[in-house]
């Protein structure tokens, strides 16, 4: 029997999608990459934005035309799902299943045409050993779910609320993967901030797991700025396995809008943490996420985030276009920004974007860094540096997964270019 999975979404979708093959490899399921060969087919999908929930519909479509030459084809929903998505796909898919609940899968195929909904399921997924996708990067979610609430955002809604993973439990699954030559760790949370087990907060996670021996990196995403404070900049400054790079999402750059947005803080708040960030950590690297064309924005608005991004000098930017999502706040407002205004703003923020980012890249050339490799093409080495930037080496006589030392000779808007120091 094979199965074929399908993901949407960000780093925790990925997550999710490793706990999903995992289970199915344990009911003796190996996996495909061709969908035509495939006796089932697991969706992990994302509802933040519609364009993600559109492409799941576009994906039932080939179902259809899958199961006209193999009728016994199997097709399972899970991840990201809010309610109203969920009623819907009911009728799309053999069977729709909370992503919490992935260990009844077995029970589910099992019983075919009883129920499409899953049981009860009391343990925490998360601590599901995982079939990772790599062999030298891990992501290990620590925690699931938000509180927050901001006013565009479904994920309260498909996620529920905030629930923290057992620290032990982290702690064992990362120096497993330290003993396994892992050589990139991503903790990942919808709001990592917010880690809590028992007297365990975030920033003393970060310091046990940087007393793991190993030669590895610790990333982290994704941080939310109200609960981004200086005992987290204390832990990253002080932890020499915490890479020099963080995302940071400020979401817009005008105090009104982030009122709108329920974000909770004003953008000279974030300004004073990105202050004291670079006073501890001089090397660090920002990346953020934007939203244009939020309901109600006005030229004058956008233009201080634009004004913002001056200030802030980003190396990177995840800028989205606002559109309505059903169940939240910000969907009971007037979407008054015209779908053209939005792709200007969006121009005109990543223009800006490539400048800082440029201006910041030249200022490698010439410096010798570290460098994970990830790939491998036409003689060609690409990898990433502790502080995340893409680098791109003429030389093919590393393997992917290999840690090595690189000396910048080119700086481009997106990436470096370097050449091995032995």
């Amino acid at each position: 029997m094979k199965y074929h999975i399908i993901v949407f979404g960000c780093q925790m979708n990925i997550a999710d999608a490793e706990r999903v093959s995992a289970v199915l490899e344990s009911m003796k399921y190996t996996q495909t990459a061709n969908i035509n060969e495939a006796d089932l087919v697991a969706v992990v999908m994302c509802s933040v934005r519609k364009s993600a929930v559109d492409r799941v519909f576009g994906i039932v479509e080939k179902f259809k035309e899958i199961k006209k030459k193999n009728h016994g084809l199997k097709t399972i929903l899970t991840g990201c799902v809010i309610k109203k998505d969920k009623k819907i796909f009911l009728n799309l898919f053999d069977y729709v299943i909370d992503i919490k609940d992935i260990k009844n899968i077995s029970k589910l195929l099992g019983n075919c045409g009883s129920s499409r909904k899953s049981g009860p399921q009391t343990d925490n997924y998360l601590d599901i050993t995982p079939k990772h996708s790599s062999k030298f990067s891990a992501t290990v979610p620590i925690m699931t779910g938000c509180n927050n609430f901001c006013s565009y955002c479904v994920v309260p809604y498909a996620r529920e609320r905030e629930i923290s993973r057992s620290s032990s439990k982290i702690i064992s699954e990362i120096k497993n993967l330290v003993k396994n030559n892992y050589r990139e760790i991503w903790l990942l949370g919808q709001n990592v901030n917010s880690y809590k087990d028992g007297k365990t907060s975030f920033p003393a996670l970060l310091k046990i797991i940087n007393n793991i021996p190993g030669n590895f990196w610790i990333r982290f995403t994704s941080s939310h700025p109200k609960d981004f404070n200086s005992d987290v900049i204390e832990a990253m400054a002080k932890c020499e396995k915490i890479t020099p790079y963080l995302n940071l999402p400020i979401q817009s750059g005008d105090n009104k809008i982030l009122e709108l947005m329920n974000r909770h803080y004003t953008v000279q708040e974030y300004k004073n943490k990105i202050k004291e960030l670079r006073k501890k950590i001089p090397d660090i690297c920002l990346s953020t996420d934007i939203i244009v064309g939020f309901p109600g924005e006005t030229k004058k608005q956008f233009n201080n985030t634009v004004q913002l991004f001056k200030d802030t000098k980003y190396d990177m930017a995840y800028i989205n276009k606002y559109s309505p999502r059903f169940g939240t706040a910000a969907a009971k407002l007037k979407d008054d920004v015209t779908w053209d205004e939005k792709k200007r703003r969006e121009k005109v923020l990543n223009e800006t974007l490539k400048q800082t980012a440029l201006e910041n890249n030249k200022k490698y050339i010439g410096k010798i860094v570290e460098v994970l490799i990830d790939s491998k093409k036409d003689g060609r080495l690409f990898g990433k540096t502790k502080e995340y930037k893409t680098i791109e080496i003429n030389n093919d006589k590393y393997q992917i997964g290999e840690i090595i030392k690189a000396k910048i000779t080119e700086a481009l808007a997106w990436s470096l270019r370097g050449k091995i120091i032995k």
